[in-house]
């Protein structure tokens, strides 16, 4: 109890950094930054000596796992295909709860998430790409977000801004993340939220992460995209289809990044939800342009 107090306690001090985000030294907002990065390390390593001390109970696998699909999902399928690039329409209904699931798994409002995504195709490993591989790799992975520089909301999202749902979690996002560490604590005391809360964040950062560094440094490049985007199977498998990211460059607005047999857990689940109904508009570059895109890669690596 008294760790959960604690927890709680910093979840808080976290909750008051980012609201006082733009009145506060840098320093104090990096410092909440790195807490954020490291804590759920330290939770995993942690757990980790937990579990070879004692046992390992099946309800806290069940809520790594359900949390970790969750928002793995709400970051992938709702901050990414569904807000940023519009790969697929739904209910409203269904947008706000994938975008809570979203919420619930990073310390970011979806529309700062959106606008620095965006910011990032717009200078993809250029100047002005928020988190480019040229800066270094650990600069791609994490050290970006300590840079402490404001989301670019009204240049690249004045469209969600005006989407009442949007705003809805965009205004409410800590209180989703709370959510995130409240629900396993509630079921299962400490262990659930070490386990379903802290371990589940710490994989979830470092999956997400190596999007930006990883696959723009190791892997396959199919299309000739301009930049050092590539497809990792490792990070697509992990990072529920996120990792063949040299296909998403290739064609942003895709609902689907696998592209063929590819697994793509995210692309999978929206297909699911196409064909009952609840999806629309779904993007699927056709065959003719895949076909002259992976034709001009093939050109430009002659």
């Amino acid at each position: 109890m008294t760790a959960a107090v604690a927890v709680g306690a910093v979840l808080a001090g976290l909750a008051g950094v980012k609201a006082l985000e733009a009145r506060l030294p840098r320093i104090v907002v990096r410092a909440g930054i790195l807490l954020f990065v490291l804590g759920p390390l330290a939770g995993l390593a942690y757990a980790m000596w937990t579990l070879w001390r004692e046992s390992f109970e099946p309800v806290d696998l069940a809520l790594l796992v359900v949390l970790s699909v969750v928002t793995g999902l709400g970051t992938s399928l709702g901050y990414h295909r569904l807000l940023t690039h519009r790969s697929f329409s739904t209910t409203p209904w269904l947008k706000g709860a994938f975008l809570a699931a979203g919420a619930m798994a990073v310390p970011s409002t979806p529309v700062d998430w959106a606008a620095r995504h965006l910011e990032h195709h717009a200078h993809s490993d250029r100047e002005g790409d928020p988190h480019s591989p040229a800066d270094g790799f650990l600069h791609a992975h994490v050290g970006w977000m300590l840079a402490v520089s404001p989301a670019k909301r009204e240049r690249y999202c004045a469209r969600l801004m005006a989407d009442p749902v949007v705003m809805l979690i965009d205004r409410t996002a800590l209180l989703w993340l709370a959510l995130g560490l409240a629900v396993p604590a509630l079921v299962d005391g400490w262990r659930g939220l070490l386990w379903g809360g802290i371990v589940r964040i710490a994989l979830h950062n470092q999956t997400m992460f190596a999007v930006n560094s990883v696959c723009h440094a190791f892997g396959s490049q199919e299309f000739s995209t301009g930049d050092e985007s590539r497809n990792n199977w490792l990070v697509a498998v992990l990072a529920f289809g996120e990792g063949w990211h040299n296909n998403h460059h290739a064609f942003p607005s895709a609902a689907y990044h696998g592209m063929g047999r590819r697994p793509d857990a995210t692309g999978l689940v929206i297909r699911g939800l196409e064909r009952a109904g609840l999806a629309w508009d779904v993007r699927r570059p056709s065959d003719a342009a895949v076909a002259r895109r992976r034709a001009a890669g093939r050109l430009s690596a002659r």
